[in-house]
């Protein structure tokens, strides 16, 4: 059987060429279609959608809102809570200035080089202590009070987890100078020497952190005046 094709191949070229384009035609109108559904689904969920979920919201507000406002001193109960969740922080932040009496009985030097205390500062922010006092054994009084605060050492233990760890001893007292030196006479008519010490105290004797706090002086078993009464740098 012989077949005789009649249809020039330009003319098949045309009618694949119009096939084509017909599927491209029938495609890009389904994309368009998809698209503006696309759209109309976004403009419904701005414009409807969202606006029912804003009112809503609205609505929740204003009703907790006046609620709340039928609760009797709601202020003060949120000062009260807010001050309550800053207590941690604040005791942790405390200094325990009060430990600085228990230093004194350690630094005071003993008979015959009595010192008496009349008036105590701590300046918290900087743990500078002054004390203006009086020594009745003149300058050698004043140079064993200070040389016993020079060699005061602050022991002390922190927490670790759930145990107390010992900490290496550190110096009480740094920056020690004395001022202010003036001789006149006590309410019995008794000479003595008046002065004004001050000294940067060690951090860890008033950090709430530090426990078991105790200060201990360097050279106690040998406090006789040939020791003390000597200026250190002799």
């Amino acid at each position: 059987m012989i077949e005789v094709n009649l249809v020039p191949d330009v003319k098949q070229e045309l009618i694949e060429a119009q096939r084509v384009r017909s599927m491209v035609i029938v495609g890009s109108v389904f994309v368009g279609l998809a698209s503006i559904s696309v759209v109309a689904l976004l403009l419904i969920y701005i414009f409807v959608v969202q606006s029912v979920r804003s009112n809503m919201a609205d609505s929740a507000i204003k009703d907790g809102s006046q609620k709340l406002a039928q609760v009797a001193d709601l202020s003060k109960s949120l000062t009260i809570q807010n001050q309550l969740t800053q207590i941690t922080a604040l005791n942790d932040k405390k200094q325990i200035t009060s430990r600085i009496f228990d230093a004194l009985l350690k630094i005071i030097p003993p008979s015959p080089n009595d010192v008496q205390i009349s008036i105590l500062k701590i300046d918290t922010s900087t743990n500078l202590v002054t004390i203006d006092g009086q020594a009745s054994n003149s300058y050698a009084a004043l140079e064993v009070f200070k040389k016993t605060i020079d060699g005061a050492m602050v022991n002390y233990s922190i927490l670790s987890g759930d145990d107390l760890e010992k900490q290496d001893p550190i110096e009480l007292a740094s920056n020690i100078s004395t001022s202010n030196t003036s001789f006149g006479d006590d309410s019995s008519g008794n000479k003595v020497l008046r002065f004004t010490i001050s000294f940067v105290c060690a951090t860890e004797l008033f950090a709430s952190s530090s426990k078991n706090v105790s200060v201990s002086v360097k050279g106690e078993k040998n406090a006789t005046d040939s020791y003390l009464g000597v200026p250190k740098t002799i």
